[in-house]
């Protein structure tokens, strides 16, 4: 990616507008407004893209991916109450920009990507641009067992039903935030650990993402 790392009046005041917006979509929770507002997602951008990374729009990023629209990474953040010090699964790095805002908010970050590609450019850009997360290449249908519990887990591609597998990978009183329907469209599903053995799951709002692949999904 083509890029020289500036970060100047021009993209801050770009920033300040986008998390204006997403106030006006309802998103409340000034924790993750702030760090929207941090983040330069243009990075993400090649350059002459300039002008799309604070756009409220999804754009591709290569191997079939998206960045997701920040009003989507704006909604899934806030449903998962994320507090400092908390330890984090992303399933889907993607470009890593939902990466560094969870990191942001303070959270220990574990993400996996199965694109090899998308894997090794984002575990070159997201440290330098000053943010520490553990990176992994694999299956993210099957989570990260190795490093469980999680306190939260979100998963940024649309699945046909909650792996049994991601469940078992919260700690109780963790949170999931999953994308599950079809490959057209998605409701936003949270879905609670109580205890060993129970969970509590409320279906929200529909979106569209690219699909989950792999043992777990599609």
């Amino acid at each position: 990616m083509a890029h020289k790392f500036v970060d100047n009046y021009r993209e801050k005041g770009a920033r300040k507008k986008l998390v204006e917006k997403l106030k006006e979509r309802g998103i409340q929770d000034e924790r993750v407004l702030a760090a929207i507002g941090k983040v330069p997602r243009h990075y993400f951008f090649d350059e002459t893209f300039w002008l799309q990374a604070y756009k409220d729009i999804a754009f591709p990023i290569g191997e079939g991916q998206t960045i997701s629209q920040p009003y989507t990474v704006a909604y899934q953040t806030e449903l998962l109450h994320i507090k400092p010090g908390d330890k984090v699964l992303e399933i889907g790095t993607g470009s890593g920009y939902q990466t560094c805002v969870l990191v942001e908010l303070g959270a220990k970050v574990f993400t996996i990507e199965r694109q090899e590609k998308l894997f090794e450019r984002t575990k070159k850009v997201v440290p330098h641009m000053g943010y520490q997360a553990e990176f992994f290449c694999g299956d993210g249908s099957k989570g990260i067992p190795e490093y469980a519990p999680y306190a939260q887990i979100i998963v940024t591609a649309g699945a046909p039903f909650v792996p049994e597998i991601l469940l078992k990978q919260l700690k109780i009183g963790g949170i999931l935030v999953i994308p599950v329907g079809d490959e057209k469209s998605q409701k936003m599903v949270t879905v609670l650990r109580v205890n060993e053995t129970e969970y509590e799951r409320f279906e929200l709002d529909t979106f569209r993402f690219v699909p989950l692949v792999g043992d777990q999904a599609w």
